[in-house]
C-alpha cells in the first residue's frame, strides 16, 4: 500500500503516525479495505499531488523498472566490510529504519594488506541523503529485518519463474479436522490477542477478499510473465478460481493417467534440463496457470496441469526430481563389492579469510571507585542499615497492580534469618544438614521474585552455594530429569521452596512430595518468615571480602539436553557487578524494569545482584503477566518513569503487537533499554520495528543496548548507553555464503543471501577478548574470519561443577597464534558464542556454537535458518517463536529439520505452499537443502519453563517418532548428495574365460544336484506302475484297511478318515458321476471346488479314474465373496473346465445372490454335487496311453499377482511322488501331520498324493482351523508322536503369535514335541529366519529340537527343488554382505558385522534334480561368488504353462532354457529365483561334501534401483524395524521411485511420525531415497494363502487410488 509516492514527500510525524495506526487498523480487520483508502486520502490529500493508483499495475511497472527487482547496489571500494544502508535503498520494499542512519564502513585489519589507494576514507556518509522512508505499513513488517524479508521474497520470486511443481501428500480427512477453536488456546510464545499475520500486499490498492494472502504472487507473477502481459495477466492470476481448476483436474483425471508407459529414470545423476516445451511460434503471451485459492496449479514437465490422483503425484514428482541437483556427483572409482559414500570435496572456490591475524581487544580499566562496597554481601547489609526504607524489589500480580514491595531493610533482615536458620535449624547441632560451602536448590516460582531474592541473599549470608533451578511442574517434566541429574552431581539435599509453591508441587496420597524422575531425595524447607525462627541477637553472618569461594551456580542446558552447573566465585561475582556498573554508568536508587527471567542469565546479573550492590529499586514483571497483558512492561516504565528496562526481543515484539491499545506512552525517561538476546541474529528487526513505532514516543535511539551473554563468560559484550544521537549503531550486511566457510565478506555476488548483524557493543571493562578457531587448537583467528568468542576476565565463571575434563577445554583455554605463541598468561573462557571484532572494537555475534549444524563441510547456524523460515509470511501458517530448527545425523552427514507450530485455522493446503515456500527460500539464501520440515499441532512441542521450545527435547520426540506432526515435508532427494554412485553394469564372463580358466579368480561353476534316483536300490513296490491310479487300485487290492488319511475337526479329534479301499470306492463312484451326469470325455478339465478335507482327494482320484484333468481351486470364502469369488471363477475359465464339482454348501454360496453379484452366475460350467453320488461302479478305469500325458494342471498366484497354471504330466506327478518319499522316507509305518493349503504345488502334493504313493498315514489339519484353535496342529503332532510335520509360514506365524504366553498351559497339557525329527516349512520365498528362530525358540520347552525347523523351496516350474530330508547335514545359515548382494556378488561375512544379512539355506536339494546358477541377462553359468537365477533340471519339472491364450511363447524359456556356453546341452527350467550356492564343510548322506543352496528372492519382485539389485523384503525388515507401530510394510518401485507402504498399529495421530523415520532408515542402511511413503491401516497389504506379500496388486491398488491411505506422503 506504500506508494513510491510518498517516499519523496515530507509528512509530518503525526501524519505519518496517524497513517500508521491507520494500516495497522485495515491490516487487524477493523476498518474495510474502503474505510482506510478514504481516511488515507484525507490525510494525504494535502500533500499528494495526484490520488494513487487503485490496481496494482501502475506500481508494478515501476517496480520492474528499478531492475527487475535485483536490489540496486552502490559501486564499491576494495574494502572487505562495508555495511551499507544503501542495500536497503535499491529493494522493492524499503528497510522501515534505514531513514535515519548514516552510513557505516567496517574495515577489519586487511588495510595493511590493501595498497593505499585502494583504501576507502571511513568517513561516514552526511545522513541528509536520506529521506525518512516510511514503513510500508503491514503490520508483519516490522517482525523482522526488513533486509532478510527483502531477500526472502526475491529469492522466492526467481524460484516462482522455475515453477515448482511439489505434490502435495495426500491425507484422510480424519487427520485434516483441525481441533475447534474454542477448545483452542494460543501458544504462550505469541500474544494470541490479534491475528498478528492479517497481511495485505503492498502492491495493491484493493486487494481481493478471497485472498489472504500477501499480494507478493501478484507482482511476481507479472515479473515471471514479463510487463508486456502486465495488465491482462494481473486480472487472470488473481481470479481464476477453484471452480475452473476443479473441471480441469475432472478433465484430467480421464486422460492422464495412463502417461505411465515408459517412466522415466529419475536415478541417474545427469543434469538434464527440465523438459522444454514446444509452443506454437504465434502465441506470444505466456500462459498463466488457474489457482486453487492461492496455490499455483501443478504442473507436470510436459506444461499439462495434474489431477490430485496418484499416479498424476509422481508423475509430477519423478518431473520435478528430473531437475539437476546443485552439487554434481563427481565421478569415482568403485571397487567391486564396496559401495563408497561420496565424500565431499572442498569446493575450490570457497571464500578463505585474507586479513592479518587478529589482535586480542582490551576493555577500557575497570575504574575501581573507592565507595564500591568489598562484597554483594557488604552493599546488602550498608543499604539494609543506611536505607531501610529504600524500595529494593516490586512484585505484580497478573493484573499488573503491584503486589509487594521488598525494602532493602527486609531484605537485609530475612535473608539473616534465612541463613540463620539454614546453618542452625537444619540437622542437628551435632550434625547440622548443611554447612558452608554446601549446595542447596532454589525452587521458586517466576511470578516470586522477592522470596527468591531473600533465599538468595540468605544463601550468601550463610556461605552455602545456592542452585536456582525451575520448578518441576510434573515428575515427566521436559528436561527436569536432566536437572535431578545436575542436583544429585552437586550434592544438593536441601531444596528451598516458598509456600505457595510448596503447596503447589505433585503430592503422594500421604502429603509427601514424591521424587521426581532423576532427583536426589530431598528436603523441602519453606523460607517465608512465619515459618522461621528468629536468630538471636548476638548472631551475626560472617561478612567478609569477596574471596574464590563459590557464590552460587547457574544452570545451562546443552544442546543434547544434559543440564551443566556453571560455579561462578564471589570474586567474580563481585566483579561483574561493577562491570555492569561501570558500563551501564548504573548510579544509586535508579528504577530499573526487569522481564528476564531472575534465576539466571541477565535478569539475575541486573535484576538481583548488580541492582542490590548500586541500591536500585526493580520493577519486575512475571512472565505470566506478560502473556495476559505484553505491554505491562512498558506501562510500567512510563509508571515509574524507569531508567533501565532489562527485555528480550520477544517482549519488544509483543509490545508491537499490542501497543494499538495505548495513546498515554511516554518512554522518554528510559536511559537504557538492555536487549538480552541481542546477540540473535533476528533481534536486529526487533529493535529497528521498536525504534520505528515507539520513536514517536519519545524513545530515542542511542538508548537501545544490545547485549550478549553466555553461562560460561556472564556478560561478554554489551553497547553502552550514550547521550550522543549523532554516533550510528554499528551494522554489519555479511554475506550468508561466506559464513558458512566461516569467512566475513560483505560484498556477496548472491545480493539476496545476506545476513544484517548488529554490534553487541564493546568488551566488558576490565576483559580481553579475542576470537579463536571453532574447532581443533585454539587459534586466533584472521580479522575477516568467524571465531568463537573467548573472554579473559575475573567476572566470569570458573569451571562446570564436577566436571573437570569439560572445564578444562571451556575454562582453561590459552588461544595461540599461527607461530604457536600463547595470546597471553591467563587462561580465557569460550563462550560458545559465534563473531568478530569489528572495527572500533565493536563485536559481532553471528551465532551460537550449539546452533551450529555442519552440513558437507559448511557451518549453518539454527537461528538464520529460523529467521528466514519467519520471513516467508509465516504469521498466517504458524506461530512466530514457535519454530525449531536442529540438525540429525542421516548417513554419515548432518540433515537440517525444521519444526514448527501451525495455527490451528490454516488450511492444509496453505501450510504445505508456506511449506514448499521456506524450503525454496532457505535453498536460496542459505545454499542448503532441508531435510525434514514438520509443522505440529499448536501448543504441542515441549516447552522450556518460560515458554521457549525445548529443543534437545523436540528433537528427541522427532527421533523416536512420537513428535506426531499434522504436516510432514521431506527433501531426501534434494538433501542426501552423498551416496554410492550409480553402479554400472561390468560386462560379463564369455566362453573365452571359461576355457583360459579365469572364470572368477578361480572359483568354480555353481553347480549342484541331489541324489542320482538311478543309482537308489530300494524295495519301493509303487515304481512298478507309471500312474498314481494304478498305485491306488494296487494299495485297495494288497492293504484294504490301511488308513492312509485322518481329518481333524477344530477341537482336535477325528472328523473323518479314508482307507485304501474307501478311498478307491469313492473315487469310483465319482467316475461315473463325471461320466454320466456330467457326460465328459477323457482329458476335459474339471475345476475341483472344496475345503481342504477328504472330499477333494475322493474328487482327486475320482477324475484320474474317469481320465479327466483336475484343477484344485479354494472355494470363495463365505464372509467375503466379493473379492474371493472372481478368483474361483477366473481359474475356472482360464483352466477351461468342462464342469465343476463341488459340495452341497459350496453349491449354494456359487447360486447365491451374493455370488451374483461378484460374478456372472449364469456363465457357470455345469456343477455337479458330489454329496450325492450314484451307487454303481464304472465299467473300466481309464488308463492314460502315455505317461507324457497330462495328469492335473496347477494353479496358483505368484507374489507379483500373475494367475500361471502349470502343467503336471503324469510320469513328472510319479517322479515326484518318488522324490519325497526318498527324501523323507516314507513308508507305510509312517504317520506325517500335514498342515497347509492342500490347493497348489507342495501342499497340494503332500495332502492329496504322497499317501496314496507311500502308502504312509496323513493326519490332516487344515490351517483355516488353526484360526480358532491355535495349538490344534501341535496338539495333532504330539497326540500322535508324529515325527515328521509340514507347515505353512502363516501356520507358523499363527503359533508364534497366539501361542507365545501359553507355553506354560500347553506344557502342563501334555503338549510334547520332542520326537519331532522333522518341520518342514513349506515355501516358495527366501526362508523367514526370524520367524523360524522365534518358532524354534519359543517351542525349544516343550521339547522341540532347534535342528527340526527347516524350510523347503519351490516354484511354478518345479513344484519341490529341495525339501529338508530325515537324514543329512542340518541346514545351515550364512551371513552375506547385503551391499555386495546388491551388486550380484555374494560375499560371507561374520554374523552381526555391519549390513549383514543372515540367509537360511532353503533344505536339501531333493534325488533326482540338478541345479546351477545362470545369469538371467546372458543366460551364461556363475561362479559360486556370484548371486544368479536358479535354474533346475529333474524329472518332476512341470511341463509348461497352461494358458487359455496360448501365448506361450513369451515365457517358452521358462521350462526349456539351455546355457549360452558351458554344458549347452542340458534343458533347464528357469525357476525366476535368485540365489547362490554354496559348497559347505558338511558331508551328504553319501559322503561327498554337501551343497546347500540360499535363496535370495525374486526376480519379478527385485527392484532395480541405481544400477543395484534390491530385493523388497530386506528394505521391508529394515522399515518394520524403524518405528513400534509399524507392524507390516511393503516396499515397490514405480517410475524408479521407491514407494513403501507402512501398516500402522496406532492412533492416525502418529501417521506422519513415520514419514521421517521411514526415509532415514532406508537411506542409513539401504542407500536409496524413499520417493513416496503410503501410511494404511492393517491388513490393507493384500497376502496369499501361502502367506507371501502381494506387492503388485498392491501397486495397482495404490496408483489406481484403492488403499484410503491414512497419510500419502512425497519426498522431494
Amino acid at each position: 500500500m506504500a506508494d513510491r509516492g510518498l517516499e519523496g514527500m515530507a509528512l509530518p510525524l503525526e501524519v505519518r503516525a496517524r497513517l500508521a495506526e491507520l494500516e495497522l487498523e485495515l491490516s487487524e480487520g477493523d476498518i474495510t479495505q474502503k474505510g482506510y483508502e478514504k481516511k488515507r486520502s484525507k490525510l494525504i490529500g494535502a500533500y499528494l499531488p495526484q490520488p494513487p493508483t487503485a490496481n496494482g499495475a501502475a506500481v508494478v511497472r515501476c517496480r520492474l523498472q528499478h531492475g527487475e527487482g535485483a536490489p540496486g547496489r552502490a559501486p564499491r571500494s576494495g574494502n572487505i566490510g562495508v555495511c551499507d544502508v544503501r542495500e536497503a535503498a535499491g529493494r522493492e520494499r524499503v528497510a522501515s529504519t534505514a531513514g535515519n542512519r548514516p552510513l557505516f564502513y567496517f574495515r577489519f585489519g586487511v588495510d595493511q594488506a590493501l595498497p593505499p589507494e585502494r583504501r576507502a576514507p571511513v568517513t561516514p556518509a552526511p545522513s541528509t541523503r536520506y529521506h525518512r522512508r516510511r514503513s510500508s505499513g503491514s503490520r508483519d513488517e516490522r517482525y523482522r529485518s526488513d533486509v532478510h524479508t527483502e531477500a526472502v521474497q526475491a529469492a522466492l520470486a526467481k524460484h516462482k519463474e522455475r515453477k515448482m511443481a511439489v505434490p502435495m501428500p495426500s491425507k484422510r480427512r480424519s487427520l485434516v479436522v483441525q481441533t475447534s477453536m474454542d477448545a483452542y488456546t494460543p501458544p504462550d510464545t505469541s500474544s494470541g490477542s490479534e491475528d498478528e499475520g492479517s497481511v495485505q500486499g503492498d502492491s495493491q490498492g484493493t486487494p481481493t477478499s478471497s485472498q489472504g494472502s500477501i499480494n507478493m504472487e501478484h507482482w511476481i507473477s507479472q515479473a515471471i510473465h514479463g510487463s508486456t502481459t502486465s495488465t491482462t495477466s494481473s486480472s487472470s492470476t488473481q481470479s481464476g478460481g477453484s471452480g475452473a481448476a476443479h473441471r480441469l483436474a475432472d478433465v484430467m483425471a480421464q486422460t492422464h493417467i495412463e502417461n505411465h508407459s515408459a517412466p522415466p529414470d529419475v536415478t541417474t545423476y545427469t543434469s538434464e534440463h527440465p523438459i522444454q516445451v514446444e509452443r506454437p511460434q504465434g502465441s506470444t503471451t505466456s500462459r498463466t496457470a488457474p489457482k486453487y485459492g492461492n496455490a499455483e496449479l501443478m504442473e507436470t514437465g510436459d506444461g499439462v496441469p495434474v489431477s490430485s490422483r496418484v499416479s498424476a503425484k509422481i508423475q509430477q514428482l519423478v518431473n520435478t526430481l528430473k531437475r539437476p541437483k546443485r552439487p554434481p556427483l563427481r565421478e569415482f572409482f568403485v571397487d567391486d563389492f564396496e559401495e563408497l559414500l561420496e565424500v565431499q570435496q572442498p569446493d575450490p572456490n570457497q571464500p578463505k579469510p585474507e586479513g592479518a591475524q587478529m589482535l586480542a581487544m582490551r576493555g577500557e580499566q575497570l575504574g575501581v571507585v573507592t565507595n564500591w562496597p568489598p562484597s554483594l554481601e557488604a552493599a546488602l547489609q550498608r543499604w539494609g542499615t543506611i536505607s531501610p526504607k529504600a524500595p529494593c524489589l516490586t512484585t505484580m500480580d497478573t493484573n499488573g497492580k503491584p503486589l509487594y514491595i521488598l525494602t532493602y531493610g527486609k531484605l537485609w533482615t530475612r535473608s539473616m534469618k534465612v541463613a540463620y536458620n539454614i546453618l542452625h535449624k537444619l540437622g542437628t547441632k551435632q550434625e547440622p544438614m548443611v554447612r558452608p560451602g554446601d549446595r542447596v536448590a532454589l525452587v521458586f516460582p517466576n511470578n516470586d521474585p522477592a522470596a527468591s531474592m531473600v533465599a538468595f541473599y540468605g544463601c550468601l549470608l550463610a556461605e552455602v552455594v545456592p542452585v536456582p533451578i525451575e520448578v518441576p511442574l510434573t515428575r515427566k517434566d521436559a528436561g527436569s530429569q536432566q536437572i535431578g541429574f545436575l542436583l544429585g552431581s552437586c550434592g544438593v539435599t536441601v531444596a528451598l521452596t516458598s509456600d505457595a509453591c510448596h503447596k503447589g508441587l505433585p503430592k503422594s496420597p500421604t502429603g509427601e512430595i514424591p521424587q521426581f524422575k532423576g532427583w536426589p531425595k530431598l528436603l523441602w524447607f519453606v523460607t517465608e518468615s512465619k515459618h522461621l525462627s528468629k536468630p538471636p541477637r548476638d548472631w551475626f553472618p560472617h561478612i567478609k571480602d569477596a574471596n574464590n569461594d563459590t557464590a552460587y551456580i547457574e544452570y545451562k542446558t546443552c544442546k543434547d539436553g544434559s543440564v551443566l552447573g556453571v560455579t561462578v566465585t564471589r570474586i567474580a561475582l563481585l566483579t561483574h557487578c561493577q562491570a555492569l556498573t561501570q558500563a551501564c554508568g548504573y548510579t544509586e536508587a535508579e528504577t530499573i524494569v526487569n522481564v528476564l527471567d531472575f534465576k539466571k542469565d541477565v535478569g539475575l546479573w541486573h535484576g538481583i545482584l548488580t541492582s542490590v550492590m548500586n541500591m536500585m529499586h526493580v520493577i519486575s514483571i512475571p512472565y505470566s503477566l506478560m502473556k495476559v497483558n505484553p505491554l505491562s512492561w512498558i506501562q510500567k516504565v512510563c509508571q515509574y518513569k524507569a531508567k533501565v528496562a532489562c527485555v528480550k526481543s520477544r517482549d519488544m515484539h509483543w509490545a508491537l503487537v499490542a501497543h494499538r491499545d495505548q495513546r498515554d506512552i511516554n518512554l522518554s525517561s528510559l536511559r537504557m533499554l538492555i536487549v538480552a538476546d541481542g546477540a540473535n541474529p533476528w533481534s536486529i528487526s526487533s529493535c529497528d520495528a521498536f525504534l520505528n513505532v515507539f520513536q514517536s514516543k519519545g524513545l530515542r535511539q542511542e538508548v537501545i543496548c544490545p547485549c550478549a551473554s553466555s553461562p560460561e563468560a556472564l556478560t561478554v559484550a554489551i553497547r553502552r548507553p550514550t547521550d550522543d544521537s549523532n554516533q550510528p549503531p554499528g551494522r554489519g550486511v555479511l554475506s550468508m555464503h561466506g559464513l558458512t566457510y566461516g569467512v566475513i565478506r560483505v560484498d556477496s555476488e548472491e545480493k539476496l543471501s545476506v545476513l544484517t548483524v548488529q554490534d553487541v557493543g564493546l568488551v566488558m571493562p576490565g576483559a580481553i577478548m579475542c576470537a579463536v578457531k571453532p574447532d581443533g587448537i585454539p587459534q586466533l583467528c584472521r580479522t575477516d574470519e568467524i571465531g568463537e568468542l573467548c573472554v579473559c576476565a575475573i567476572a566470569t565463571g570458573t569451571s562446570y561443577y564436577g566436571l573437570s575434563g569439560m572445564t578444562k577445554n571451556t575454562f582453561e583455554v590459552f588461544p595461540v597464534t599461527s607461530s604457536g605463541a600463547p595470546v597471553g598468561e591467563y587462561p580465557f573462557v569460550r563462550t560458545g558464542l559465534l563473531g568478530f571484532v569489528g572495527p572500533g572494537g565493536l563485536v559481532f555475534v553471528v551465532g551460537k556454537m550449539d546452533g551450529l549444524m555442519v552440513v558437507s563441510g559448511r557451518r549453518h547456524n539454527a537461528d538464520d535458518i529460523v529467521a528466514t523460515a519467519l520471513a516467508v509470511e509465516p504469521m498466517k501458517f504458524v506461530y512466530r517463536g514457535r519454530i525449531a530448527v536442529f540438525s540429525v545425523t542421516v548417513l554419515h552427514d548432518e540433515r537440517i529439520v525444521i519444526v514448527a507450530e501451525q495455527r490451528p485455522d490454516s488450511t492444509e493446503e496453505d501450510s504445505f505452499q508456506w511449506m514448499s515456500r521456506v524450503l525454496q527460500a532457505i535453498d536460496s539464501i542459505h545454499q542448503v537443502g532441508v531435510y525434514c520440515l514438520a509443522l505440529v499441532p499448536a501448543n504441542t512441542l515441549p516447552k522450556t519453563p518460560l515458554g521457549g521450545i525445548h529443543l534437545s527435547e523436540t528433537k528427541q520426540l522427532f527421533l523416536e517418532g512420537s513428535l506426531h506432526p499434522c504436516n510432514v515435508l521431506m527433501c531426501p532427494h534434494t538433501c542426501v548428495t552423498n551416496l554410492p554412485k550409480p553402479r554400472q553394469k561390468q560386462p560379463e564372463i564369455g566362453p573365452a574365460s571359461v576355457m583360459v580358466g579365469n572364470l572368477v579368480s578361480g572359483k568354480r561353476i555353481a553347480q549342484a544336484s541331489g541324489r542320482d534316483l538311478g543309482q537308489i536300490e530300494d524295495n519301493d513296490q509303487a515304481r512298478k506302475f507309471l500312474f498314481l491310479s494304478e498305485v491306488l487300485q494296487w494299495r485297495a487290492q494288497t492293504t484294504p484297511d490301511h488308513v492312509l488319511y485322518t481329518l481333524l475337526n477344530c477341537r482336535g479329534t477325528i472328523a473323518s478318515s479314508l482307507t485304501c479301499v474307501q478311498l478307491h470306492k469313492r473315487a469310483e463312484k465319482i467316475a461315473v458321476m463325471l461320466m454320466e451326469r456330467g457326460h465328459l470325455q477323457d482329458g476335459d478339465h474339471v475345476a475341483l471346488v472344496y475345503p481342504p478335507g477328504i472330499d477333494l482327494i475322493a474328487a482327486f482320484y475320482g477324475c484320474l479314474y474317469a481320465g479327466c484333468v483336475p484343477i484344485t481351486v479354494r472355494p470363495p470364502h463365505p464372509q467375503n465373496i466379493a473379492t474371493t469369488l472372481p478368483t474361483v471363477k477366473m481359474i475356472v475359465e482360464v483352466s477351461r473346465s468342462a464342469c465343476l464339482m463341488t459340495t452341497q454348501l459350496i453349491c449354494k454360496l456359487l447360486r447365491s445372490r451374493e455370488a451374483a453379484a461378484a460374478v456372472d452366475v449364469r456363465a457357470w460350467p455345469p456343477i455337479l454335487d458330489t454329496d450325492d453320488l450314484p451307487k454303481k461302479r464304472p465299467a473300466q478305469i481309464y488308463k492314460p496311453s502315455n505317461p507324457d500325458t497330462l495328469a492335473y494342471l496347477d494353479f496358483s498366484v505368484s507374489t507379483t499377482g500373475m494367475l500361471a497354471g502349470v502343467k503336471m504330466s503324469h510320469a513328472a506327478t510319479s517322479a515326484f511322488c518318488r522324490s519325497i518319499k526318498l527324501q523323507c522316507e516314507l513308508y507305510p509305518s509312517r504317520e506325517v501331520a500335514i498342515c497347509l493349503d492342500p490347493y497348489c504345488g507342495l501342499g497340494f502334493v503332500l495332502w492329496c498324493l504322497c499317501s496314496v504313493y507311500s502308502g504312509h498315514q496323513s493326519i490332516l489339519i487344515p490351517p483355516s482351523e488353526l484360526e480358532t484353535s491355535p495349538a490344534l496342529w501341535l496338539l495333532a503332532v504330539s497326540q500322535y508322536k508324529v515325527r515328521d510335520t509340514f507347515c505353512s509360514y502363516s501356520v507358523m506365524e499363527l503359533c508364534t503369535k497366539g501361542l507365545g504366553s501359553q507355553t506354560e498351559s500347553l506344557k502342563a497339557r501334555g503338549l510334547d514335541l520332542s520326537r519331532v525329527r522333522t518341520c518342514v516349512v513349506v515355501a516358495e520365498e527366501r526362508p523367514r529366519i526370524a520367524l523360524t528362530q522365534s518358532f524354534s525358540k519359543l517351542f525349544k520347552d516343550l521339547g522341540l529340537h532347534p535342528r527340526a525347523v527347516s524350510t523347503s523351496f519351490g516354484c511354478r516350474v518345479n513344484l519341490a527343488i529341495c525339501l529338508q530330508g530325515t537324514s543329512g547335514p542340518d541346514p545351515t545359515t550364512v551371513y552375506v554382505d547385503m551391499r555386495a548382494l546388491r551388486h550380484d556378488r555374494v560375499r560371507l561375512v561374520e554374523r552381526g558385522s555391519p549390513h549383514s544379512l543372515p540367509l537360511m539355506e532353503s533344505g536339501k536339494i531333493l534325488p533326482g534334480v540338478r541345479i546351477i546358477i545362470a545369469n538371467p541377462e546372458t543366460k551364461g553359468p556363475l561362479g559360486d561368488s556370484h548371486l544368479g537365477e536358479i535354474w533346475v533340471h529333474s524329472a518332476h519339472n512341470a511341463s509348461g504353462y497352461f494358458t487359455i491364450y496360448g501365448d506361450e511363447s513369451l515365457q517358452s524359456d521358462h521350462f526349456n532354457s539351455r546355457l549360452s556356453f558351458g554344458d549347452t546341452q542340458t534343458v533347464w527350467a528357469r525357476t525366476g529365483y535368485l540365489g547362490f550356492l554354496r559348497r559347505t564343510e558338511l558331508t551328504d548322506a553319501n559322503g561327498e561334501r554337501h551343497d546347500a543352496l540360499y535363496v535370495v528372492g525374486a526376480l519379478d519382485e527385485a527392484m532395480e534401483l541405481r544400477g543395484m539389485r534390491y530385493h523388497p523384503i530386506d528394505i521391508e525388515t529394515s522399515v518394520i524395524r524403524a518405528h513400534k507401530s509399524v507392524t507390516e510394510c511393503a516396499v515397490f518401485t514405480w517410475t524408479n521411485l521407491l514407494v513403501v507402504v507402512v501398516e500402522l498399529d496406532g492412533s492416525e495421530q502418529e501417521a506422519l511420525d513415520l514419514v521421517p523415520l521411514v526415509t532415514n532408515v532406508v537411506l542409513e542402511e539401504h542407500y536409496l531415497v524413499v520417493g513416496v511413503v503410503v501410511v494404511v491401516d492393517i491388513g490393507v497389504i493384500p497376502i496369499n494363502s501361502r502367506g507371501e506379500k502381494q506387492r503388485m496388486h498392491l501397486r495397482d491398488g495404490f496408483l489406481a487410488d484403492q488403499l484410503d491411505p491414512i497419510y500419502v506422503a512425497y519426498n522431494m
